[in-house]
């Protein structure tokens, strides 16, 4: 029997969504513009990387081919590999949005075909009976912000008011989601999320899709930092997901970083919380350890969307691409005979774009194991075709 590894490098699109005029993304690119940046030299960071982008490892297994594939060109700096021991192919999403939840969920087997609330102003972005019962059940003197913000920009600008007044930094942006940032030594980690436990209940008739805990530490807007205590309140799937399958047929499902947070714990048999890509591949490894046959090890590589793909830092994606690279090829010397591993991303984040939202873009789909064998396959209609692949690897049920 065999096990099947599903690693989400979050945010990192490959352009080329159909639909991306809808969403106001024609020509975003993620993959592409970090690839032209760094042939350009527009992505050097003194003393750390510089020129063209290397990930030999990932070309191999063909990203590079599915992004040719989305948009009719190979990224700048990419040249076609003979040595190609991957499958590789591009999906583009069927779901309504473009948001962490719809993209989990559909590779997962489960298409969001509703639309999700959302709070779409860009101040005063909470309605003000929804923020008057936070503020009343929860015990607070009152909120700071209300609007959309960038998740580190916020801190500088409201940080150390927050700290003076005890008032939580409430914001939201253009995804389904209310975020809730304050300082774990003043205002309290456990009290933070207690209020995002009770904001999850206020909003669930807004159908918002998740409450995210952000908490901070740091004495001024200088040293503010988010704490990797993040904690994500998300709407349980509504329907059943390829982790439920798992776990219908005796399976284990471990979940490692936030995987666990996407489902709400549905279909879980192993949590696993890590922070930062070296935490989150060395947490796959020991899953990895310890997983019996039959059993999915799901990932969410979170710092390519969350460090660089929202603070619009190109320099710094190429950099994370380039020091994930090694890092799967050492991953990939550590698997059994019968394994499977698929590497895809959840939606775009591209680091040139204006914003500092998800971007709609297309996503590469990556199979590689020891019996896997190597070439194109695709373009797929719909991130369904990797919950199809590793269902069929596991021998589950239609």
């Amino acid at each position: 029997m065999s096990r099947a590894f599903l690693l989400v490098m979050d945010s990192v699109g490959i352009g080329g969504a159909p639909d991306a005029e809808k969403f106001g993304d024609i020509g975003a690119n993620t993959f592409g513009h970090i690839a032209q940046w760094a042939k350009d030299g527009r992505a050097d960071i003194a003393g750390v990387r510089s020129g063209t982008l290397h990930i030999p490892f990932l070309e191999m297994l063909g990203l590079g081919l599915a992004a040719k594939m989305a948009c009719g060109e190979l990224p700048d700096g990419l040249n076609p590999r003979p040595d190609i021991i991957g499958q590789y192919g591009s999906a583009a999403e069927l779901s309504t949005g473009k948001d962490t939840i719809s993209g989990h969920w559909e590779m997962a087997g489960l298409p969001v075909t509703f639309d999700w609330g959302y709070f779409t102003d860009k101040t005063n972005s909470l309605p003000k009976a929804l923020i008057d019962d936070l503020i009343k059940q929860g015990n607070l003197p009152g909120v700071l912000g209300n609007c959309h913000a960038s998740g580190t920009a916020v801190l500088v600008d409201l940080g150390a008011e927050h700290v003076k007044t005890g008032k939580p930094i409430v914001y939201s942006s253009a995804d389904s989601v209310v975020q809730i940032a304050a300082h774990e030594e003043h205002f309290g980690l456990d009290r933070l999320l207690e209020l995002c436990e009770l904001m999850r209940k206020l909003v669930d008739p807004y159908n918002i899709g998740r409450v995210i805990a952000r908490p901070f530490t740091g004495d001024s807007p200088d040293n503010f930092a988010r704490t990797h205590n993040r904690h994500d309140y998300a709407v349980p799937p509504v329907g059943e997901t390829l982790l439920d399958r798992v776990v219908a047929a005796g399976g284990e499902v471990h979940a490692v970083g936030k995987v666990s947070d996407i489902f709400a714990g549905r279909g879980v048999t192993h949590k696993l919380p890590a922070a930062g890509h070296k935490a989150l591949m060395e947490g796959t490894l020991k899953a990895a350890e310890t997983a019996k046959d039959g059993a999915l090890i799901f990932t969410n590589f979170v710092n390519f969307d969350m460090d660089f793909g929202h603070r619009r830092d190109v320099p710094g994606y190429a950099n994370a691409l380039e020091e994930f690279d090694p890092m799967l090829e050492a991953f990939a010397q550590e698997l059994r005979p019968d394994d499977l591993v698929i590497i895809t991303a959840d939606h775009g984040n591209d680091p040139s774009w204006p914003g500092t939202d998800h971007t709609r873009e297309q996503v590469p789909v990556l199979a590689f194991g020891p019996k896997i064998k190597p070439g194109a396959r695709g373009p797929h209609k719909g991130f369904t075709v990797i919950a199809d692949q590793i269902a069929a690897h596991l021998g589950l049920a239609g």
